[in-house]
């Protein structure tokens, strides 16, 4: 969706004319305040809430040519797990013109939606969602791809070298900015496991991950025996899609995963404060080799399924035994794929083992479709210039402290320079990291940090658990930059 040519004049579908226009010229060589590397969720919140802060200057990169959510996986129907109040804005400033209901206000769409009673939205709503910020935020540039940062000693200021991308994707002109600080968003990846990934480049079965689900689904549809590996949700709904879409008594489905249950998602209002900036500050103080334990305990927190998609996958198998028989699917956890070959040049034998009855077996299939899920894309690339100044934990990692930011040499953070990270920090900060519902607090904790003020006055308590013996308390900063004015929060 975009926005409309001609917009009634009080849905303020433009805020960027309203606030404070983006100056016309500036001086390269003037630094910066802010430099975001990667347009994804979270640094487009930190941009839309950026956007107000009258003196502040911003300015946002990203390597691809527009704005694109999990394109692969916009499965009609598919809904976000996190209610629309979950957007870019609305938990930090729910006065914001991006906000999730200024876009439909925007789009004339706010009573239908009241009347779709929808806490949940789809996916691809959320897509268009973004988009429509994206289109009216000036400081964002897409086909921009940051190769380098540097600290510059000299001047006390980051170096971004950058190379500007044409439509074919290929380099077009060279820049550089300079800033104080700088905010990394570069998401995630798609993860491949080691046993299938020579499978993936070889193009004459289709074996490809869920995040290129719907551009490969004709071709996947057109297999005679279909498998889906993976125990989450995008494998939930792979799989509820290619069952729809198979007539009944020749579905040929294989549903395998490792987890000991196609499990759902923990969802009791209790279980969900796991996701308060209460429970991220007591996570963040714990000793790291309790954080590295619990992250890997808590997975049906955050890798589980959806209920409601887990009575869709049964309702739809019920419905095919109405005249008797049944669906010819095979849903079974506990299976760890071992390794993987191609048999002639058709089809792929997966050697699978069965975690708990200790047996081994083969499995001959036509596709795969890997719901393998994502992990962390690696900083060290693009961070390389900034290696000498890092701090790593016991693995290596880099140590983010409680205000988002790299834990770095005091001969940079000294001079006012900070480097923060979103969504690259679950082994610091828990598995609220990725979670859409925490992107408009932290990316206002970022901006009260960077600012040093209270740009935006964020709540003391959030959860009724009490997470230790000791409650955390939140750190409010100092203030270092004035100049920076305070949007109102509070009316």
């Amino acid at each position: 969706m975009s926005p409309q040519s001609n917009p009634p004049a009080d849905t303020h579908p433009n805020p960027s004319a309203e606030v404070h226009p983006t100056p016309p010229h500036r001086d390269p060589d003037t630094p910066r305040d802010l430099v975001g590397i990667g347009i994804g969720p979270f640094n487009l919140s930190l941009a839309a809430l950026a956007h107000p802060l009258a003196g502040l200057d911003a300015v946002f990169y990203e390597r691809r040519p527009a704005f694109s959510w999990h394109p692969g996986l916009l499965i009609d129907g598919s809904r976000i797990q996190v209610p629309f109040l979950a957007d870019l804005v609305t938990l930090a400033d729910p006065a914001s013109p991006w906000s999730f209901l200024n876009y439909l206000k925007a789009r004339d769409r706010l009573f239908p939606f009241y009347f779709a009673e929808r806490f949940h939205i789809q996916r691809a709503e959320y897509d268009a969602y973004c988009r429509w910020v994206c289109e009216n935020l000036p400081a964002l540039h897409f086909g921009h791809q940051v190769d380098a940062v540097r600290f510059n000693p000299e001047r006390d200021v980051f170096e971004v070298d950058f190379t500007q991308l044409g439509p074919d994707g290929e380099g077009e002109a060279l820049g550089r900015t300079y800033t104080r600080n700088v905010v990394l968003g570069i998401g995630t990846e798609p993860y491949v496991p080691d046993p299938l990934r020579p499978l993936v480049d070889a193009p004459a079965v289709p074996v490809i991950h869920a995040a290129d689900y719907l551009d490969h689904r004709e071709r996947l549809l057109a297999a005679e025996h279909i498998t889906v590996i993976g125990s989450g949700q995008s494998g939930a709904e792979v799989f509820l899609d290619l069952l729809r879409r198979r007539p009944t008594g020749r579905e040929r489905l294989h549903w395998l995963g490792r987890t000991e249950a196609f499990a759902p998602m923990e969802y009791s209002k209790l279980g969900l404060e796991h996701f308060t900036p209460d429970y991220t500050r007591y996570f963040h103080a714990l000793t790291e080799p309790v954080r590295d334990r619990l992250v890997a305990s808590q997975w049906q927190l955050h890798k589980g399924i959806d209920a409601d998609t887990l009575a869709a996958i049964h309702d739809e198998l019920y419905r095919r035994t109405l005249h008797g028989g049944w669906p010819d699917t095979v849903i079974t956890p506990g299976v760890l794929v071992r390794t993987a070959g191609r048999i002639a040049t058709t089809k792929v034998e997966l050697h699978l083992e069965h975690l708990q009855q200790n047996t081994r077996s083969r499995l001959t299939t036509d596709a795969v479709v890997l719901a393998t899920g994502y992990r962390e894309r690696s900083l060290d690339c693009l961070l390389a210039g900034l290696d000498p100044y890092l701090r790593r934990d016991n693995q290596e990692r880099p140590r983010v402290d409680d205000q988002y930011r790299l834990v770095m040499d005091p001969s940079v953070t000294g001079s006012g320079c900070h480097v923060y990270v979103q969504n690259a920090e679950r082994h610091t900060h828990g598995i609220g990291t990725p979670d859409l519902g925490l992107a408009a607090w932290r990316s206002a904790g970022i901006l009260n940090s960077l600012t040093g003020e209270q740009a935006y006055r964020l709540p003391t308590r959030t959860a009724f658990t009490t997470f230790g013996l000791q409650q955390q308390e939140p750190r409010i900063p100092s203030a270092r930059r004035p100049k920076v004015l305070t949007p109102l929060m509070d009316a």
